[in-house]
């Protein structure tokens, strides 16, 4: 490992919401407000820079869970910060705190999971599996 992989390493990112991030274009609504599924990415972002350069060369994460209550909605054209912190490690699965704001009051709170993983073995089985499904189809 790069960096020490260690509790309250912390990650931010910010973005200005705009008409791709809606609900309505991602579809998991109907309304021109950031999406949850916009916010999820996000706070995802917030965690992989929260602990970048902290896994082994052949090492990435990949997200396994996510819960956030997605508090209040944000419109088009307002900025949004995410906020992620390290707060357990148990072998290869590391959980966030995450959390985010707009401009005005605090839009998100949760957690998220991710797992370190071989990326080679990864890829190599994700291969495998889309050669199998195009088999089949």
């Amino acid at each position: 490992m790069s960096n020490e992989l260690k509790l309250g390493l912390v990650g931010e990112i910010s973005q200005q919401v705009t008409s791709e991030d809606t609900a309505a274009r991602w579809g998991s609504g109907l309304v021109d407000a950031f999406a949850t599924p916009a916010l999820v990415a996000l706070v995802e972002r917030a965690s992989v820079i929260a602990i970048e350069g902290c896994v082994g060369v052949d090492q990435t994460t990949v997200g396994i869970e996510v819960n956030v209550q997605h508090l209040a909605a944000t419109p088009v054209g307002i900025v949004v910060r995410a906020r992620s912190e390290l707060i357990e490690i148990d072998g290869r699965r590391l959980k966030f705190k995450v959390e985010a704001w707009d401009t005005k009051e605090k839009i998100c709170e949760g957690s998220h999971v991710r797992a370190i993983i071989n990326r080679p073995r990864f890829l190599s089985r994700l291969m495998l599996k889309a050669e199998h499904v195009s088999r089949v189809s």
